[in-house]
């Protein structure tokens, strides 16, 4: 029954008896440009023929526009795509609705990743059982497709992908970590296998110039930490590496901990925003009296804070200021800058209402979640007056 409803729902997206048959072909042929027989000829459509650089296929246009696709949007994304005479745009609509995407999804996956429609469905049958072996369900695949097609039908090299799986897995990351590789950072899997041995080889190297002795954990651990590291260059994180000790003037242990800690998740920064961030971080800092070691104990505690950027960052400290928090508190519970100005801003207007010492009690109250936050303020309110 369910599939019967599929194929029901994939006949929907087209008009004539003609195209609904063209639906139900699976096998690649080599054809003409008409509209019943065009197909890709090969994995991944690299080598299939063009029609004159000027024109597109008509008969292309045809079904793109039967399946919903934005060809406007198709023809700015990747305009050589419909300007090739084989293609696979109705097999690979058959291939994701028996996976269970929707027509709409469909469409918008090939409107904004054109390059879709060139893959056989041999290679997609392929692609999509190792991505199986790191997802559950159909459904969660489905779903990054909608998200992120271009992490799925990128690259045609599904030898890589499985080099790829099995490497990290070789570091000690679990099926979760891949998980989330593959939700998050996808491009990490369509990278060659030397490019992620590159970089795992230099944050192991990184360890050991350190002093440290385990450093295919601290690899794992840096990944697990910092999705998107894969996908950097060992010159953008090396910088970011070298800044942060010379400008804190970190010992090796500090940096180490500090690396092993949270500030995995700074290396990715691009190194100019990390320096503009860093520097005006110091300059606001030594503004409000403190001291260079306040700026290292800070960053050392709290690197997130280098996410920040400058003008949002002072908004942030001269509302908590103006709110009656000293410098030294804020240094003290950081996190509290996690929050944005507007949530800031509405909370103290609250604690203000409730007379809240911030003196006597601190800022904790500040770092909770809404619902804890609104429960303590309607236990302040009801509480007798001193």
């Amino acid at each position: 029954m369910a599939a019967f409803s599929g194929r029901r729902a994939l006949f929907s997206v087209c008009h004539s008896l003609r195209l609904q048959q063209r639906f139900r072909i699976i096998p690649l042929q080599p054809a003409s440009t008409r509209l019943t027989r065009r197909n890709c000829s090969g994995s991944d459509g690299s080598n299939a023929p063009k029609l004159p650089s000027s024109t597109e296929n008509e008969s292309l246009l045809e079904n793109l526009n039967h399946l919903g696709v934005d060809v406007k949007m198709a023809r700015q994304r990747q305009p050589g795509v419909l300007r090739k005479a084989l293609t696979n745009e109705l097999a690979v609509a058959q291939f994701l609705l028996g996976k269970g995407a929707s027509r709409k999804v469909i469409a918008s996956i090939v409107s904004r990743y054109p390059r879709a429609i060139t893959r056989s469905i041999a290679h997609l049958e392929q692609r999509w059982q190792l991505w199986r072996n790191v997802f559950n369900t159909d459904a969660e695949i489905v779903s990054i497709l909608d998200r992120s097609p271009e992490s799925f039908f990128r690259s045609s090299d599904n030898e890589n992908l499985e080099k790829n799986i099995t490497f990290l897995t070789s570091l000690g990351l679990n099926s979760k970590d891949l998980h989330r590789l593959l939700t998050t950072a996808p491009r990490t899997f369509s990278n060659s296998l030397d490019l992620n041995k590159q970089m795992v080889e230099f944050l192991e190297d990184i360890y050991e110039e350190l002093g440290g002795n385990d450093p295919q954990e601290f690899a794992k651990s840096v990944i697990s930490k910092n999705l998107y590291i894969l996908i950097r260059s060992t010159k953008r994180v090396r910088a970011n590496i070298e800044n942060l000790k010379t400008s804190l003037k970190l010992s090796n242990p500090e940096l180490l901990r500090l690396l092993k800690g949270n500030g995995a998740d700074i290396l990715d920064l691009s190194n100019e925003y990390f320096k503009k961030n860093l520097n005006s971080l110091e300059q606001k800092l030594s503004s409000l009296g403190c001291k260079k070691d306040d700026l290292k104990e800070l960053i050392m505690n709290y690197p997130s804070i280098l996410f920040i950027g400058p003008s949002t960052l002072n908004c942030k400290l001269d509302c908590l200021l103006k709110g009656g928090i000293t410098i030294k508190q804020i240094l003290e519970k950081p996190k509290v800058l996690d929050y944005s100005t507007q949530n800031i801003t509405e909370r103290l207007k609250e604690l203000r209402r409730v007379g809240y010492d911030f003196k006597k009690k601190g800022i904790n109250i500040l770092d909770s979640s809404s619902k804890r936050f609104a429960a303590k303020i309607e236990k302040l309110s009801a509480a007798p007056e001193e």
